[in-house]
C-alpha cells in the first residue's frame, strides 16, 4: 500500500499557512509588530564615555571644592588661635608699658631698665610685623568701634574727639581686638 492511498483524518492534517504581504498590515495585530532599531555600538559607548568623563570631572570640581574649603577651614582656624594668643599677651605689653612710663631719669639709665625696655621693644616690633595695631592717639575723632570712652569733658565744638588714652587698644590684622579706653572731650 502507497503512503498517498492512506487515508488521513481531517484533523491531523496541518491547515496551510496564510500568505501575508509583508508589506501590509492586515492580519497582524498592532500589538505583534516589532520595529527593531539599529544599536549604533559606537554611539551607546560614546555616550557612556560622555556621562563618566561629566562624573569625573563633577567629582574633580567637588574635591577641589572640599579642598579649598578645608584649607580656608584651616586659615580661619590659624588665624583665631594667633588672636588668642595675641589676646593673651596684651596684659603683657600693659604691664611693660607702666613699667616704662614709671621710670624715673635716675632709674632709667640702669641696666634693669634697659633690658625691660629692650624687652618690651622686642615684643611690640614682632607683633606689629605680625599685624598688631596699637589703638593709642589723642585727638583723633572718637570712634566707639574703636574706642570705649569712660570719661567726658567739655570741648571746643560740635565733634566728640580724644582727649586722652587711659588704656591702649589693639587691632590684630584689621579686627579689634580690645578698644582703648580713652577720655573724650566735646
Amino acid at each position: 500500500m502507497s503512503f498517498s492511498d492512506e487515508a488521513v483524518p481531517a484533523e491531523e492534517v496541518a491547515p496551510e499557512p496564510e500568505l501575508v504581504d509583508e508589506n501590509s498590515d492586515e492580519g497582524v495585530a498592532d500589538s505583534e509588530i516589532v520595529i527593531e532599531e539599529e544599536v549604533d555600538p559606537m554611539g551607546v559607548l560614546k555616550r557612556e564615555r560622555d556621562e563618566y568623563l561629566l562624573a569625573l570631572q563633577r567629582t574633580q570640581a567637588d574635591f577641589e571644592n572640599y579642598r579649598k574649603r578645608i584649607q580656608r577651614m584651616q586659615e580661619e582656624q590659624s588665624a583665631r588661635a594667633a588672636s588668642a594668643l595675641v589676646t593673651k599677651l596684651l596684659p603683657v605689653l600693659d604691664t611693660l608699658d607702666l613699667a616704662e612710663a614709671h621710670q624715673t631719669a635716675v632709674s632709667a639709665g640702669s641696666d634693669d631698665a634697659k633690658a625691660l625696655t629692650a624687652a618690651r621693644s622686642m615684643l611690640l616690633d614682632v607683633l606689629l610685623k605680625e599685624g598688631l595695631e596699637r589703638v593709642d592717639v589723642p585727638g583723633v575723632p572718637f570712634d566707639p568701634a574703636v574706642h570705649d570712652a569712660v570719661a567726658r569733658s567739655d570741648g571746643e565744638g560740635g565733634e566728640v574727639v580724644i582727649d586722652e588714652v587711659l588704656r591702649s587698644g589693639y587691632r590684630w590684622r584689621g579686627q579689634v581686638l580690645r578698644p582703648a579706653m580713652v577720655s573724650v572731650k566735646g
